[in-house]
């Protein structure tokens, strides 16, 4: 893939690459060089928003944080809302 440096030394990066990664506009990167390699290293602070919405089988509110969350097991929940109590 390819891209250009433009005059105010700004990059863009091909939506593959942002679809991939799931950068949005605004997040932050980590930028360094190695050799002649400049590296760019997405930062995690974002947090999942969350939201309720209707499950499509049973019709009845659900939490979902959309596309591309982490998927957490019944034990990581358990541990979460009880903190293994």
């Amino acid at each position: 893939m390819k891209t250009k440096v433009l005059e105010n030394g700004q990059i863009a990066l091909p939506v593959s690459i942002r679809r991939e990664l799931g950068l949005r506009p605004g997040d932050s990167l980590d930028v360094r060089v190695e050799g002649r390699r400049v590296l760019l290293t997405p930062r995690r602070t974002r947090l999942w928003k969350a939201r309720i919405v209707a499950d499509p089988i049973t019709g009845l509110p659900v939490l979902s944080a959309g596309p591309g969350a982490p998927v957490l097991t019944s034990e990581q929940v358990e541990e979460i809302l009880y903190g293994g109590a």
